[in-house]
């Protein structure tokens, strides 16, 4: 298995796109402003147990997507992408292919995702997962709030997921 990487531009900065022959295997927002800093591409290489290479151009068609996305269309990434999920097992991944689930626009509770992925009562459980999705924003994580209908966090950055929240919701109400 051949692993590559490239770049893709976010509002919130470029974001590291890993890459494996069975699809999208990381999609990580930086919390740095340089997403080239090395523990970036050291974390994803110790959790695949091999050095992606750099391709210049790999993440293009995930880019355009993206674009799509950020401009208010409503992309379905795991439609238009297979996604390896070589670096999620258990109950997390049955979390997160759920949360795939959440149509454009909507949010459901994390107690609402367990029980869909199976486990009813393993809302912390996918909060975890959705705090730990190695496929930030292409695995819609931000579309799961808390049961009182307030958004939780977004990792250490609650303020991207109310931007993501608000961009789906806006475009919604336009019509786009």
């Amino acid at each position: 298995m051949t692993f590559r990487y490239d770049f893709a531009p976010t509002p919130f900065g470029d974001a590291l796109a890993v890459f494996s022959d069975a699809g999208i295997v990381s999609f990580d927002l930086s919390e740095s402003a340089d997403p080239g800093v090395p523990w970036l591409l050291e974390s994803v290489t110790r959790r695949l147990g091999a050095v992606p290479e750099p391709v210049p151009g790999a993440a293009d068609e995930l880019t355009d997507a993206l674009d799509a996305y950020f401009d208010g269309q409503p992309v379905r990434f795991d439609e238009r992408f297979a996604f390896d999920w070589r670096l999620v097992d258990g109950f997390a991944r049955s979390a997160l292919q759920a949360v795939c689930e959440i149509p454009w626009g909507e949010t459901m509770s994390y107690g609402e995702v367990a029980v869909i992925a199976g486990s009813p009562g393993a809302a912390r459980a996918v909060g975890t997962a959705c705090r730990l999705t190695p496929l930030s924003v292409v695995v819609p994580v931000h579309r799961v709030i808390r049961s009182d209908g307030t958004p939780g966090h977004y990792g250490a950055y609650p303020e991207r997921k109310r931007y993501l929240l608000d961009l789906e919701r806006d475009a919604s109400a336009s019509g786009s």
